[in-house]
């Protein structure tokens, strides 16, 4: 066979197979379209098979008629012979279609629904405040005119208007210098959160509007209830400085709701003292103390929940008198008794509860004799606080029951207090009691001195009162010699 022969048969052979090839490739793409047609026709039946069961259903329900006594009455088709009595249903069924029971199981979605910026407010505190004039009595929705157009003639006031705006408000003094408006939102944010007063997802401040010049900003929060619930943390330290919050001016309390916040934030003393039977009034203090430092002296009690120092509103200097509130109220008649009569550089404290006799005190009164109280279950030698000069000096609001439990911090502490001691007389002994695991001890924090002499003892009152050691105000009383030596110090 020559080469050409050989081609020809070459080339035959190449056509035939892409031939076949074509041929296969079609009678598979026959077969899926025939297979897409089947299934296409098969859909088709099956929706008109259901439409024609709910034609037929709506014609059987449309035939059913009742009549008034609530019996079904059978469709009029001819005469029909009933071999059997025909049965009813019960008198409380009634003739109920399931479309009647599946239109009872709706869910509402118009009712009892709260109009936007109205979420917290209960319907009865909305009436109220529809009663007092603060929201419309009738919302103007919008109409339809005759071309199909809606016109709203006035919009319902929502959260963020003028109607509740000033109840959302709160005024800050005392901030920060040059605080920026973010940061402050940022703070009260994050404090919302962590205190766990947000009454919703998102952030409950909407703006901060700071004044430079006059050291103050003012809050707008998103809900009314939130803006109250703010106001506990009045007193809290923001970069090192107490803020103060307050209501702003125009001010005006809603209808069914409570103005005072319902929650107590922990670690904030507030600088606003409510009037009440454990309101504590402390008078006779030095002038140069300033804030810290009398939160100081009080804090040797227990942790404050409110705190004054009375200023001149002109110079910003102390009166000389402050009111405060501990947390446990069972610390009071404590505090009375620690801190009434004691001596304060050249001036004797006055701590009595505020509503005792606080209308009739004078600032005259507290130069002169303090009074003594007689408190159940406290020794009399803690009583006379300010009595009569002894050898035994206490020293308090110097160290707390945590340094003194390594030995050589223990040594040092000691050491200190009796070289600074030394410079008013002789020392004859030294008493640091030290707490231990397990029991109370007493007297722990406080530091007993015991002189050679009286007037030693007096002299370093005179000195170390009012002072600091380690950043605390010292704090002094006379200590009774038979309890010192009894080793009774409390």
């Amino acid at each position: 066979m020559s080469d050409f022969d050989e081609f020809e048969r070459q080339l035959s052979e190449n056509k035939q197979a892409e031939r076949d090839k074509e041929n296969r490739h079609h009678r598979r793409s026959s077969s899926r379209s025939r297979s897409r047609e089947r299934k296409r026709k098969s859909r088709d039946r099956d929706r008109r098979s259901r439409d024609r069961r709910g034609d037929s259903k709506d014609r059987r329900h449309r035939r059913s008629i009742s009549d008034p006594a609530g019996n079904l009455k059978a469709p009029r088709l001819g005469p029909v012979e009933l071999t059997s009595p025909p049965s009813f249903p019960p008198d409380n069924a009634g003739s109920r279609s399931p479309h009647r029971e599946k239109k009872k199981n709706k869910v509402k979605k118009y009712w009892d629904v709260p109009p936007p910026g109205f979420e917290h407010i209960t319907p009865m505190q909305y009436k109220a405040m529809q009663a007092a004039g603060q929201i419309p009595a009738t919302a103007l929705l919008p109409t339809m005119t005759p071309d199909g157009l809606a016109v709203t003639p006035t919009p319902v006031p929502v959260v963020g208007s003028q109607m509740t705006r000033q109840a959302r408000r709160l005024y800050v003094g005392n901030i920060p210098f040059g605080i920026t408006e973010e940061s402050m939102m940022d703070f009260f944010n994050a404090q919302m959160r962590l205190g766990g007063l947000t009454q919703a997802p998102g952030n409950p401040v909407l703006a901060v509007q700071i004044n430079q010049d006059k050291n103050f900003a003012f809050l707008e929060f998103r809900s009314v209830d939130e803006t109250t619930q703010a106001m506990a943390f009045d007193g809290i330290i923001f970069q090192g400085q107490s803020l103060k919050i307050r209501r702003p001016h125009d001010y005006q309390p809603l209808p069914g709701m409570s103005e005072n916040p319902s929650v107590y934030v922990p670690g904030v003393v507030s600088t606003v003292v409510p009037d009440s039977a454990h309101k504590l009034f402390i008078g006779g203090l030095p002038n140069y103390l300033n804030d810290d430092q009398v939160k100081e002296l009080l804090t040797s009690f227990g942790p404050l929940k409110a705190f004054n120092l009375v200023k001149d509103s002109a110079t910003g200097l102390s009166k000389g008198y402050a009111f405060c509130e501990y947390v446990d109220v069972n610390l009071n008649d404590q505090a009375i008794a620690g801190l009434n009569g004691m001596q304060l550089g050249d001036k004797k404290l006055l701590v009595q509860r505020a509503s005792v006799g606080s209308k009739n005190a004078t600032l005259t009164s507290i130069n002169q004799t303090p009074v003594t109280l007689q408190v159940p279950g406290l020794n009399s030698s803690v009583t006379q606080m300010g009595g009569l000069p002894t050898e035994v000096l206490c020293l308090m609001n110097m160290v707390a029951p945590e340094e003194l439990l390594d030995d050589e911090e223990y040594e040092e502490i000691v050491e200190d207090v009796r070289d600074e001691c030394s410079k008013y007389g002789a020392v004859k002994s030294i008493e640091i009691p030290r707490p231990v695991d397990g029991l109370e001890v007493p007297g722990t924090g406080k530091i007993f001195v015991e002189f050679m002499s009286v007037f030693d003892s007096q002299k370093a009152m005179q000195g170390l009162t009012g002072r600091k050691f380690a950043n605390r105000v010292v704090v002094t009383k006379y200590c009774d010699p038979d309890a010192y030596h009894r080793r009774d110090f409390w």
